[in-house]
């Protein structure tokens, strides 16, 4: 395994804990079954947090951490008086005082938020692989449903207000969580996951035929 030291400043002991935990995502991709590689902190979902396997291993455990991360940030965006939340807001009661004639609605802010896979490139040389180019997607759960089903998202889970306010935090919100999962520190342990996870799936679409494959992929 090749580390990127990045821009961390960590050296020996420090150095090795960080590499091991590397090793251990990439295993943990490399073993546990694709369809239970995913967390779940929906408040409306509490029988379904993890599957049970992916649980026990540190990449699962350090995932849901990032979730909950996820979850604050994007509460964060929303909040009033912060600079995009106003933004938000006064975009929200614009478009209900010229659609509704008043702004003394309620506006439903619960928009599920998913961060999947886009984009990844591998360079190969000799006996090495490396990932040089990898990309997060964030998404609202309806957009992501509406994509793997090919059809368009209903923007809005009910009519009206709700249709403007989840339009809204597509234009506003989403672009600087994409933004900070790609490129922020809050999420870098996501793309460490996201980097094993490329490599995990190359080894295993490319070294079939490998004994670690045949003894140990998706088991």
């Amino acid at each position: 395994f090749i580390i990127d030291t990045g821009d961390s400043n960590l050296r020996d002991a420090a150095l090795q804990d960080e590499t091991n935990k590397l090793i251990k995502y990439f295993l943990a991709s490399l073993t546990v079954p694709e369809d239970d590689l995913w967390v779940n902190l929906s408040p409306y979902e509490k029988d379904r947090i993890i599957p049970d396997g992916f649980g026990t291993t540190e990449m699962g455990r350090d995932l849901l951490a990032q979730d909950y991360l996820l979850k604050q940030i994007t509460s964060s965006l929303l909040y009033p008086d912060s600079d995009l939340g106003k933004k938000f807001w006064a975009k929200v009661y614009q478009k209900a005082k010229e659609k509704y004639g008043t702004i003394d609605i309620p506006v439903n802010t619960f928009n599920k938020v998913w961060v999947v896979p886009d984009k990844a490139k591998i360079y190969k040389h000799n006996n090495s692989a490396f990932v040089v180019n990898a990309h997060l997607r964030v998404m609202l759960e309806e957009d992501y449903v509406a994509l793997q089903k090919n059809t368009h998202p209903r923007g809005g889970s009910t009519p009206g207000v709700d249709q403007l306010s989840t339009q809204i935090i597509r234009d506003l919100i989403i672009p600087e969580l994409e933004k900070e999962v790609n490129e922020g520190k809050n999420f870098a342990q996501l793309r460490q996951v996201y980097n094993s996870l490329i490599l995990a799936t190359w080894f295993k679409r490319n070294l079939k035929e490998n004994i670690l494959s045949k003894v140990y992929v998706g088991q």
